[in-house]
């Protein structure tokens, strides 16, 4: 078979089969479209609250150790004329 010929071959059965598509094909690309809509949705809300739980818990760290503060010392300075 040439080149010509695979064509026409090709041609024909494009032409004399019409794609067949499922009937319920629309509804269930609707239903899975939902359902990855849903599911993305549920999930950016989701990111977005363990953000602001970490936001308020590091919040509530930083007011309660208050690491910018200098912690006193530890030691105290020798003392002298006694």
């Amino acid at each position: 078979m040439n080149r010509i010929e695979r064509e026409a071959a090709a041609r024909r059965i494009m032409e004399e089969t019409r794609p067949r598509v499922p009937v319920d094909l629309c509804a269930d690309a609707v239903r899975r479209g939902n359902r990855m809509l849903r599911r993305r949705t549920a999930a950016r809300r989701l990111l977005w609250l363990l953000l602001c739980a970490a936001v308020v818990a590091f919040t509530v760290w930083a007011l309660t150790v208050r690491p910018w503060v200098e912690p006193p010392s530890e030691t105290t300075p020798p003392v002298a004329d006694w």
